[in-house]
């Protein structure tokens, strides 16, 4: 195999409705969109390699690495698609998955409404167990009742198993002695085990992250299969690699192994594009906005590194809500994402308001301007009702759309309910879904502890461009990003991920009685489980390993996380980290708290190759043209008037466009409203600053 490295590095990223290609080769850059093809995404994948690769002139054997990213777990969460499940669990404990915490996300709803466990109840098995909580047994597994559920499973014909026993985190041998009983009875059933998917305490999110990873597993790893032998077959002889929520990448092996780390992998793609953008600009404090077709997604990015967690909620029944999801502990890049894309469909409620999302029309079949058998409006169709999309130059010219599909759809089910022309709807509809994306933008930033004074927008994804300066108004930001290659942004993403994975595991312990021996030893035991992932795809490449503690005062219920320094522990090291822990804590809640002491509820060791640094970008040379006219109408005032719009390829470094106007381009357009300047910098990024601010 030729060196990676010099070869044609190729990214894919499906979307609900689009999916997106990115292609480096030779220090250029080539993008293409393609229609997802939800029945079979592989189907998608395999035609928009072979068309961008055509359009370079390059074949797969060209190709040094690919990496994918897909939000198929996610939707077959959130749409509950995925494989029967059951899950084997501690005798009297079967019913965790349902009394979760017994929190509730709105403590005065009377009628509040949970999601409903992956798992029904009658395939929560529980089988005669127990371990304490220093992993010692209590009452050993019974064989034998483990193996009386084979003839269960069958019956009810379960096509995956998470095994969650209580305090397995601590000592797993119960529930790998459950997985060899299964597995002897059952080879080609999957077992997920709590222990190996999530290693932590807080058995309600262990049995739920295992049960989620059972539920995607054969799913994911159909599909990844059958994509895996379609690139071989097509000529593909280099690497593939996943994109995981935490922003790394890692082989097909493990995403099949651990499918739930997959659930945010396109929308890590972006932060992590924009995460990139910001480094090489100097931006310190960012907001990354990503718009596509089916959700839109927002992270804050400081000194160049998204936002983290290890906590992350799928499919919430209450919108912005905390609690209402269901709860996966895994490493994720911290972001609000919400239904709100180019594909969100308006309708009017109950209450007699305009609503959009979050049900999409994704790609089949679309929006109604897609002219492919649409009929209720979406996002996309009031944009071009409202001016903002030439319909005869969308995607490039590769899609016409049809203004009569999108006036009939938005007339029939905003506008006639509402007693408004379709113009005047598509204006709700667009105002609606702006403000929409600004609240989440602004819960984001509360929950995080911060604000957008002085932030930059960094706005990528098909809609982004489109959507940025209105929802930088709404927000209170003053200068919005658009850099080259922004229709695909996610999938640029994927191509600065570092190879990379993180081990989580739990080990309580005090500060006051803390045991550095143990904790060295776990540490070390960590770092060799993560360096053993990272090597079946580095390389040999140099990697570069952090540590972190996540840690809390006696007595509270979250933690917070605290850098280990490297190497072994001593004492002079643990008292620095109660003095880390007490600044952390302050930036968080203003001030510590004095007299009491810390405890360690787990840790996290992350270890990552060291990225090359991205390619220098360069404006490439303007290709004269001249500006044309549209009649657009302007959301804020709602007056239409005509908006100039040029080409993106036509602007030369340094030329500045006054606002209002639309600048257009393959994969997206973005405008610039009403009292904003867009100038090209010498990346030929564009730089939209708001004049009267």
């Amino acid at each position: 195999m030729q060196d990676p490295q010099t070869q044609a590095r190729l990214a894919v990223d499906i979307g609900g409705t689009f999916t997106d290609l990115a292609l480096e080769h030779g220090g250029g850059r080539r993008t293409a969109k393609v229609l997802t093809t939800g029945a079979e995404p592989e189907r998608g994948v395999l035609e928009g390699v072979a068309a961008i690769l055509r359009g370079a002139g390059l074949g797969l054997a060209d190709v040094g690495i690919l990496v994918h990213g897909t939000t198929l777990a996610t939707n077959a969460i959130i749409e509950r698609k995925g494989a029967r499940t059951a899950l084997v669990t501690t005798q009297g404990f079967r019913d965790v998955l349902a009394l979760g915490n017994e929190s509730r996300y709105d403590q005065y709803d009377l009628n509040i409404t949970l999601p409903d466990p992956l798992v029904p109840r009658h395939l929560r098995l529980p089988v005669p167990e127990r371990l304490d909580n220093m992993g010692a047994v209590l009452l050993p597994l019974d064989d034998a009742a483990v193996q009386d559920l084979v003839p269960v499973l069958r019956r009810e014909a379960v096509q995956s198993v998470a095994v969650g026993f209580l305090h397995s985190f601590v000592n797993p041998a119960h529930e790998r002695r459950a997985r060899d009983i299964l597995r002897h009875a059952l080879p080609d059933l999957p077992v997920s085990l709590s222990s190996e998917v999530s290693p932590e305490m807080r058995e309600w999110e262990r049995f739920s992250t295992a049960a989620a990873n059972a539920y995607v597993q054969p799913m994911i790893a159909g599909y990844l299969g059958r994509l895996q032998a379609g690139l071989q077959d097509m000529g593909l002889r280099a690497p593939v690699f996943l994109m995981l929520s935490g922003g790394g990448l890692t082989t097909i092996e493990t995403a099949c192994r651990f499918p739930i780390r997959l659930v945010e992998s396109g929308p890590a793609g972006g932060a992590i594009f924009a995460a990139d953008i910001a480094r090489q600009c100097g931006l310190h404090q960012v907001l990354s906005f990503d718009m596509g077709g089916t959700t839109a997604k927002v992270c804050l990015i400081d000194d160049g590194q998204p936002q983290s967690s290890r906590t992350f909620e799928v499919a919430r029944v209450g919108r912005f809500k905390r609690g209402s999801g269901l709860p996966l502990r895994i490493p994720v890049i911290e972001m609000v994402e919400i239904g709100a894309g180019g594909g969100s469909i308006a309708h009017v409620d109950a209450l007699g308001l305009i609503a959009v999302g979050p049900e999409s029309a994704g790609a089949d079949p679309g929006p109604a301007c897609y002219g492919r058998g649409g009929d209720r409006p979406a996002v996309t169709d009031a944009n071009l009702l409202l001016g903002r999309y030439d319909p005869e130059r969308f995607a490039g010219g590769a899609m016409r759309l049809h203004a009569d599909a999108a006036e009939g759809a938005m007339r029939a089910a905003v506008g006639a309910p509402l007693g408004i022309e379709a113009e005047m709807a598509a204006l709700g509809v667009v105002e609606m879904v702006d403000e929409n994306m600004a609240n989440a933008a602004r819960v984001h930033a509360v929950e995080s502890g911060k604000t957008y004074a002085g932030r930059t927008l960094i706005a990528f994804g098909g809609g982004g461009p489109v959507h940025a300066c209105r929802v930088a108004e709404k927000v209170g930001i003053n200068r919005v990003l658009v850099p080259s290659g922004a229709g695909v942004g996610s999938a640029i993403g994927f191509l600065r991920a570092p190879v990379g994975y993180e081990v989580v595991r739990s080990l309580y312990q005090r500060l006051g009685q803390f045991d550095a021996v143990a904790v060295d030893a776990l540490l070390s035991d960590m770092a060799r489980e993560a360096e053993t992932v990272v090597a079946l795809g580095s390389f040999g490449a140099p990697t570069r390993q952090t540590r972190l503690a996540y840690m809390r005062y006696v007595g509270q219920g979250h933690e917070i996380p605290v850098a280990l320094p490297p190497g072994r522990l001593d004492e002079a090291e643990v008292a620095g980290l109660r003095a880390a822990f007490d600044a952390e804590y302050a930036r968080f809640y203003d001030r510590p708290v004095p007299g009491s002491d810390v405890e360690i509820m787990s840790y996290a060791v992350t270890v990552a190759t060291v990225p090359d640094a991205a390619p220098a970008t360069v404006a490439a040379e303007a290709v004269p043209g001249s500006a044309r006219t549209q009649q657009v109408r302007d959301t804020a005032t709602g007056k239409v008037s005509g908006w100039a719009v040029h080409d993106r390829a036509s602007l030369a470094v340094g030329q500045s466009v006054p606002g209002p106007a639309i600048i257009a381009e393959d994969e997206t357009s973005t405008l610039v409203g009403p009292g904003w300047r867009a100038t090209v910098d010498g990346r030929g990024y564009l730089d939209l600053a708001r004049e009267d601010a």
